[in-house]
């Protein structure tokens, strides 16, 4: 029998609501956010700022301007 879904989650860097996939069971199909790649410096980065999965608007933005992880963080309505 599959484990059931992990339940939502709230970013900690925006405060949305979202649904982590990577503790999903494999038919369920792939974490969202394993289309994204980030560096191995985003990562440590993003680890030593938050606990946690990101969502994925958070992540994107992120990947994109890495430069990004040390400003404030943005809101659910900024990110949506």
């Amino acid at each position: 029998m599959a484990e059931p879904l992990a339940p939502d989650s709230r970013c900690p860097r925006c405060g949305g609501a979202f649904h982590c996939g990577a503790n999903d069971p494999r038919d369920a199909g792939p974490c969202a956010c394993t289309t994204l790649t980030l560096t191995p410096g985003l990562r440590a980065a993003l680890a030593q700022r938050w606990h946690g999965c990101l969502c994925l608007r958070c992540l994107a933005e992120l990947a994109a301007d890495p430069s990004r992880v040390s400003c404030a963080p943005c809101t659910p309505a900024s990110s949506a």
